[in-house]
């Protein structure tokens, strides 16, 4: 349904994709993961058509993006992070207004409004202003004119943004449904959200894609390195050189430097080797050990891993 090949965009001399590759097959809930200004919603533009590649394709259903906008346009369904709405107008107005841009008859126009209203549970603002409205009202009526001319592929960039915990739990509801019938991509930079939604989770970090799988194949890859702290009262590039001496540590930072001293958290293949080289290192070089913490992964610990948290 969607084939993304070696997708490229450069804003002048900054990088915001870099060679991006994935696949989105037809039926499937597609989760984009990654941090605040990854990409994410510079790949959606290029999606929906709003921004042309610097090189590289996107072609949706048989149809590239860049070849074909319009028809493009005609099958996909977008919310923005900022939904696209005229604060002036009714809701009803609106969204009567977004379905006849999209070409639907008055029936087709009649039958969409109704499956809408109670899918996105917005009839109780139906009459009122748009500017009357809060955040996640906005947010909802954002996502009914995206669904408002039964799209085959829906692109959703923070679909849940602003709304309160039982207005998320309904939105995750609508997006499990739509999946029955469509095919979504559903960026996020909050892990609950994309494994609660997605059959399939791709990774972005500084425009690249880091990692790409369903959920259990991820943890397969990040999930059995035990995670520890040392916080310690040592220079610095002597704790640095000393723990990265360690065989089984992969990734190293400091997270923290105080009067406490200073704070390194990683990643390592034995908890127990850790511990050993810890006290060692302690014992031989007098340092003041105010922390020692070893624990196996969480959720966030793996995904985290797939991200560029490097300390030089």
């Amino acid at each position: 349904m969607i084939d993304v090949k070696n997708l490229t965009m450069d804003y002048g001399a900054t990088r915001a994709l870099d060679d991006v590759s994935f696949e989105v097959k037809e039926g499937e809930v597609v989760g984009l993961l990654g941090p605040n200004g990854a990409g994410k919603t510079t790949l959606m533009r290029i999606l929906t058509t709003y921004l042309y590649p610097t090189r590289g394709t996107a072609v949706i259903n048989g149809i590239d993006v860049t070849q074909d906008p319009l028809r493009v346009r005609q099958m996909i369904g977008y919310l923005p992070e900022t939904p696209p709405l005229y604060p002036d107008m009714r809701v009803s107005d609106f969204l009567t207004f977004v379905g006849e841009s999209r070409d639907l008859d008055a029936a087709a126009l009649k039958r969409r409004k109704e499956w809408v209203i109670e899918a996105t549970q917005i009839a109780r603002v139906w009459k009122h202003n748009i500017s009357e409205l809060s955040l996640g009202f906005r947010q909802r009526v954002g996502l009914a004119q995206a669904l408002i001319h039964d799209p085959q592929v829906v692109i959703l960039d923070e679909p849940t943004s602003g709304l309160d915990p039982m207005q998320i739990i309904g939105i995750r509801r609508l997006i499990k449904d739509l999946v029955q019938t469509k095919t979504v991509i559903c960026s996020t930079h909050i892990l609950q959200e994309a494994s609660a939604v997605a059959d399939r989770l791709v990774i972005v970090d500084r425009g690249r894609v880091v990692a790409n799988g369903k959920l259990g194949e991820l943890k397969e890859q990040k999930g059995h390195d035990a995670v520890f702290a040392v916080t310690v009262q040592a220079p610095r590039e002597d704790v640095w050189a000393a723990l990265h001496s360690i065989p089984t540590v992969k990734e190293l930072k400091v997270a923290a430097e105080s009067a406490a001293g200073i704070r390194f958290v990683g990643t390592a293949g034995s908890r127990l080797e850790v511990a050993a080289y810890v006290s060692r290192f302690v014992r031989e070089k007098g340092w003041v050990l105010e922390e020692l913490t070893l624990r196996d992964p969480s959720l966030e610990d793996i995904f985290i891993g797939f991200f560029d948290t490097s300390e030089t």
